[in-house]
């Protein structure tokens, strides 16, 4: 493989043609030589295009392959992810994370097939009208699955921007996203922006990483103002990082003897919409016990009056911006009415083989792994 360097540096304000014309060249000659094999590319029709890059989202290729595979094979179309009923939606996407982007997924999917027949649109502002797709995204699916000239900027490209440019407004300022929106609109190549723009987010995946960047191996090395300070790691320039806030919650662990336990599903809207977990709720400090806390939730919550018994399990989970420390009890008396759920949309005692079924977020997934581990 070829790892020949462009020297050339691109102005933050007015690029020539001739320093764009040579990233470009560049640029292509590195990603037809080192492009991976991806499933959305070996077959990019504007569905599957656009179900990888709401998948892609804040999270790693590795992670989605499997996810992408297991929804083109069970929703093979728009119509068919249409027409799915929201909870076998959310229990195809369970463990994927950041749930709001799945049922805005499935909300677009109606969108499309009741105002554009079932084809996904092919223009810009169309694209940037349907639930769930933002800038970064529209642009993605206009330029690789239409071949429209499209910037997209989303954090593999950010970085490998800012680097190139030594670019010193932080990544996350009005006049960081504006120099490099900029920045981006100004490179897409005319000619082949599909190819372009999958080149500039897969050299950010492969080459100029967050940490350790392959410099070397960069076709725009010799041009890299970033790289010529001798610190390349120190761009994108980044607003001093926010500790996560830190929450406490309880929850209750109601069995049944024939070993089913009850479940709840949250509402759609907020922290993990529509996903189901053992009741509970928040415990700030002042509130009580934690006991009287669980018992208050299953009240509250499920219209249930209940008698809480022995500490279960502990355990942490950081969402984007929180840290959460959650405490499980065992709860008996739940088994002796029905649940009438008011925060709660629905409450299932179900068994040990149907909570598979049933869309679960990684927090409930590890309180579920906990629990059968003392269990055991």
């Amino acid at each position: 493989m070829s790892t020949k360097s462009h020297s050339c540096v691109l102005s933050p304000v007015q690029p020539d043609r001739p320093t764009l014309e040579t990233l470009r060249d560049g640029l292509r000659g590195w990603y037809l030589a080192r492009r991976r094999r991806l499933p959305w590319r070996d077959e990019p029709t504007p569905y599957r295009v656009w179900l990888s890059e709401i998948m892609l989202q804040q999270t790693q290729v590795a992670t989605v392959i499997p996810y992408f595979e297991r929804f083109v094979a069970t929703f093979p179309t728009v119509e068919a992810l249409a027409a799915a009923p929201e909870e076998d939606v959310l229990a195809l996407w369970a463990g994927l994370g950041y749930y709001r982007r799945c049922r805005a997924l499935h909300e677009a999917a109606k969108a499309i097939v009741r105002d554009h027949g079932g084809a996904l649109p092919a223009s810009l502002d169309a694209l940037l009208a349907l639930p769930g797709v933002g800038r970064y995204t529209a642009g993605a699916i206009a330029s690789i699955a239409f071949g429209l000239r499209a910037p997209l900027v989303d954090g593999n490209v950010a970085r490998v921007l800012a680097r190139l440019t030594a670019l010193e407004p932080t990544q996350e300022s009005a006049a960081g996203q504006k120099a490099l929106w900029a920045l981006a609109d100004a490179l897409v190549d005319p000619v082949d922006p599909s190819t372009h723009n999958q080149a500039l987010m897969e050299l950010g995946a492969l080459v100029c990483s967050p940490r350790s960047p392959d410099c070397g191996a960069c076709p725009w090395h010799d041009g890299c103002r970033a790289r010529a300070t001798g610190d390349p790691e120190s761009y994108p320039r980044r607003a001093p990082k926010r500790a996560p806030t830190a929450m406490s919650a309880v929850g209750g662990l109601a069995t049944r003897d024939d070993g089913a336990m009850l479940l709840a599903r949250r509402p759609d809207g907020g922290l993990l919409g529509g996903l189901w977990e053992l009741p509970g709720g928040e415990h700030a400090r002042g509130d009580g016990s934690r006991k009287d806390a669980v018992e208050r939730w299953f009240a509250e919550r499920l219209g249930l009056a209940v008698d809480v018994r022995s500490h279960v399990a502990s355990v942490t989970h950081v969402f984007t911006h929180r840290r959460l420390a959650l405490e499980i009890y065992a709860v008996d008396g739940a088994d002796r009415l029905a649940p009438r759920p008011t925060w709660y949309t629905e409450a299932r005692w179900v068994t040990a083989g149907e909570v598979a079924a049933l869309p679960l977020s990684r927090l409930t997934e590890k309180v579920l792994a906990a629990v059968e581990g003392r269990a055991r």
